[in-house]
């Protein structure tokens, strides 16, 4: 056996990191910083995308759910083959693949291209994230520094989403909205040479694919989702609206019985016998409906309304990435004392606190008097949340299920921002076509013959009075979206239990993981 090596338990072996822990932590955070921030680089290329495809609000919603509703219906297949087939190989098998969809969607011509791009994108991502978490479980001891390593991983992701914006914004304005997906390529080939080198090899798991459970949730998520997006342009009694739904219910249906009789099930349902993940698992659905929704629609307001630049709209949410890493810092250091349950609550009050703070912008709002302050303290509470909740969903879990259940977390949020953006473009377009009804006498009673025969055609408002209906349709958006972190607050006091048992091992004290059931 080679110096290097260590044996398995299944009798391989398995190689030792030869750069250290610290070059292994960066390379699991590079991936999922790169997984993370694809979700909101693409967004502030948003309006222009939109120009150049021609595609309506609604419709423009599918450039985000295309790569997060497949991110978030594999994930849990992608924590299940990391197990199996082993975490390492998985692992830059997936990074590979989103930096070839990444290359795709830079090359897409059309929207149906950019599309299929980034539906592969979330393939590669649902590959390569719940890996990337589940190999922290192998390379860093429970304890602090573990703690530590997770607290990394957390503000990673927490962060990714605006410093996404930021970059995203400097690519566009300096190049072309094709480079947010190019950015990835270069960065996807070192990240994969890196991990080759550096990270160790995962015991192998014996078990089979559960093919079944990963495509009846995935589609049935894609027709929920689906039908919010569709009643929101044509209506609740539409008849394709009406089919998505039902199709929705049967396909979640049987997802639950393949569940419940498959002998190795995708989602192992005993997970959510635990109070504590089951509610983890709540909390960061009801976050996560929030917070896709906060930066789809705040993009599209810096941009649209106060005629932000893409670099100005990536430097405007520059600050969020500070505050949420700094949260998670502090978070991460005195959980051990206080335990997770506090900051859960406390974080969701915050976050409630600034969408509710956000409800108050109008056409003549500025960044400073009524976008900064509620970006911020929405942002102290993500950075206590994602910490928190990413500890307490991976406590007294055996290893060999650790890849499920750290991609059951990244699918609550997947799957909750895949949702939660659909019902708020669903209230978005409510309001805002109500709204129109309210302007458009205004406007015709002040418009041009060129402009009224250009309104026909377009059958959208010219600013001021497009600015009105758009702010019309954000704020309500922002409403409903304080209503999913309350209901996230209500869960932590009411679900939420820290045993002793918890407590221990966030202070480094060997508790031996509870088995399924």
């Amino acid at each position: 056996m080679a110096p290097h090596e260590r044996p398995t338990s299944t009798g391989t072996t398995a190689e030792a990191p030869t750069g250290g822990n610290g070059l292994a932590l960066f390379v699991i955070a590079s991936c999922q910083l790169m997984v993370v921030l694809d979700i909101t680089i693409v967004n502030i290329a948003l309006p222009h995308i939109q120009t150049a495809l021609g595609l309506s609000t609604e419709s423009l919603s599918w450039v985000v759910n295309a790569y997060t509703l497949t991110f978030g219906g594999l994930l849990l297949l992608g924590g299940r083959t990391g197990d199996i087939l082993g975490r390492k190989r998985v692992f830059v098998f997936g990074v590979l693949l989103f930096g070839l969809a990444s290359l795709l969607g830079g090359l897409a011509q059309n929207s149906g291209q950019l599309l299929a791009a980034r539906a592969l994108q979330g393939v590669g991502g649902a590959v390569a994230s719940p890996t990337a978490l589940a190999l922290i479980s192998t390379t860093f001891r429970e304890g602090p520094a573990r703690n530590r390593a997770f607290g990394v991983f957390a503000a990673v992701s927490a962060a990714g989403g605006a410093i996404g914006l930021l970059a995203g914004g400097v690519l566009v304005e300096w190049l072309d909205w094709r480079w947010v997906f190019f950015v990835n390529v270069p960065i996807a080939v070192l990240i994969a040479v890196m991990a080759r080198r550096v990270l160790r090899e995962s015991p192998r798991h014996a078990g089979h694919f559960d093919l079944a459970g990963a495509l009846t949730s995935t589609l049935g998520m894609v027709a929920l989702v689906y039908g919010f997006i569709r009643a929101a342009q044509d209506g609740w009694r539409d008849p394709w609206t009406l089919l998505s739904f039902a199709a929705a219910v049967l396909l979640l249906l049987a997802f639950v019985l393949n569940e419940r009789r498959s002998r190795q099930p995708i989602t192992p349902l005993h997970m959510f016998a635990d109070r504590n993940r089951a509610g983890t698992y709540g909390i960061m659905l009801f976050l996560a409906c929030a917070m896709f929704g906060m930066f789809f629609f705040l993009t599209l307001f810096v941009q649209d309304v106060l005629d932000f630049s893409p670099l100005r709209a990536g430097l405007a949410f520059l600050p969020v990435s500070v505050v949420i890493a700094i949260v998670a810092g502090i978070t991460s250091r005195l959980l051990p004392r206080f335990g997770p349950k506090p900051f859960m609550v406390l974080g969701a009050l915050c976050c409630t606190a600034g969408l509710s703070w956000l409800t108050r912008v109008d056409v003549d709002s500025t960044y400073f008097g009524s976008v900064l302050g509620p970006v911020l303290v929405f942002s102290t509470g993500m950075g206590m949340e994602f910490v928190s909740l990413t500890l307490m969903a991976l406590s007294n879990v055996p290893d060999r299920e650790s890849g499920a259940a750290s991609g059951l977390l990244n699918t609550m949020q997947q799957v909750g921002g895949s949702l939660g953006l659909s019902i708020l473009v669903t209230v978005f377009g409510t309001a805002s076509r109500s709204e129109a009804v309210q302007q458009v006498p205004a406007f015709l009673a002040q418009a041009g013959p060129a402009e009224i025969v250009r309104f026909r055609d377009t059958r959208r408002l010219p600013d001021p009075w497009g600015d009105l209906v758009l702010t019309a349709g954000i704020t309500q958006a922002f409403v409903v979206a304080a209503c999913f972190t309350l209901l996230g607050a209500l869960i932590a006091v009411l679900v939420i239990q820290v045993r002793a048992s918890d407590r221990e091992r966030l202070q480094g004290n060997h508790v031996p993981a509870a088995g399924p059931g």
